[in-house]
């Protein structure tokens, strides 16, 4: 029996076949908005990287990413170790041929990270369901801005270019991820046929309920061996991020992109990948974000690179 086409997923962990090469590719993704809260909860492991004394250049609760940057990176699909998620229309790799290569530039970063998914409190959910715009001004309220899609790749792939942040071999368990889809309840269409999501409803009663119904993440700092080599955590899986983007037009014509993959089964799920087709207004049950700052005390613009680019004012 075929099941439903997940709405909002996205990006394939190989290409259909198994590709020779992956990049920062993109699918498109239907709109939708909902609300949600943090719910705080048990305490969880701190992370080293998070307390150790190269912390020194970063706020507290923030870790230094200090390496290098590869702009096109290869990976190869071992044979026979992948399989085809029909409802998304996606081809899952499970094991990459060890290591990854770095076919194109390496470029030095160094930057500050939020250890977990805003609001980067371990043991609380990661708070979800607001826009791009929304993301920076939360970010910003910290003296942090939201991380760039480059960062976030360097932070989650480590030094060696990992797809996965613990390695080369996919495990839901591991970050977490490959969940069953679980169907919104729709409410009633508009005009155009565009139905009215549950989760998006200003009514609380209604929009509660259906997001507990909905939710299937977990708490940051949970995942014991979700952890990069950089020290972030909770970076594929669990709830999906916005980051800024630095791709130009026309592969990516918004603010922002989509990383990380959410929690559900047949998704990316993985470093690299991202999503360009959602604009700064896009929100979703699942879509969180993380914040990163200058590191060694310099000041911190709110701003993304576009932006700056252009010249924008930043608007509080």
């Amino acid at each position: 029996m075929k099941r439903s086409v997940i709405p909002c997923l996205v990006l394939l962990a190989c290409s259909k076949p198994a590709p020779t090469t992956t990049s920062d590719a993109a699918v498109s993704e239907p709109r939708a908005s909902a609300s949600a809260a943090p719910a705080p909860i048990a305490d969880a492991e701190t992370p080293v990287a998070a307390t150790d004394a190269g912390t020194s250049a970063c706020p507290a609760g923030m870790v230094i990413v200090d390496g290098d940057y590869c702009t096109e990176l290869e990976l190869k699909c071992e044979q026979d170790a992948s399989w085809y998620a029909e409802w998304n229309d996606k081809t899952i790799c499970e094991r990459f041929e060890e290591p990854s290569r770095c076919v194109g530039k390496k470029v030095h970063k160094r930057f500050c990270m939020d250890a977990y998914e805003y609001p980067n409190h371990k043991g609380e959910r990661p708070r979800v369901n607001f826009n791009f715009f929304q993301a920076q001004h939360l970010c910003a309220a910290e003296g942090k801005r939201v991380c760039t899609e480059t960062e976030w790749t360097m932070a989650c792939e480590g030094p060696s270019y990992k797809p996965y942040p613990y390695g080369y071999a996919r495990d839901a368990k591991t970050c977490n991820g490959d969940r069953p889809y679980i169907e919104p309840a729709v409410t009633g269409h508009d005009r155009k046929g565009a139905p009215f999501m549950a989760f998006a409803s200003k009514d609380e009663s209604v929009s509660k309920p259906e997001l507990e119904r909905l939710w299937q993440g977990v708490e940051s700092g949970s995942q014991s061996k979700c952890v990069s080599d950089y020290g972030v955590w909770d970076m594929p899986g669990n709830t999906d991020e916005l980051a800024s983007s630095e791709t130009p037009e026309p592969a990516s014509k918004f603010e922002n992109v989509t990383t990380g993959g959410p929690w559900l089964l047949g998704v990316r799920n993985q470093c690299r990948p991202k999503i360009y087709t959602h604009n700064e207004g896009f929100n979703y049950y699942y879509l969180s974000t993380r914040c990163c700052a200058e590191a060694d005390g310099k000041p911190t613009d709110p701003r993304s690179p576009k932006q700056i680019k252009r010249g924008d004012k930043w608007r509080p």
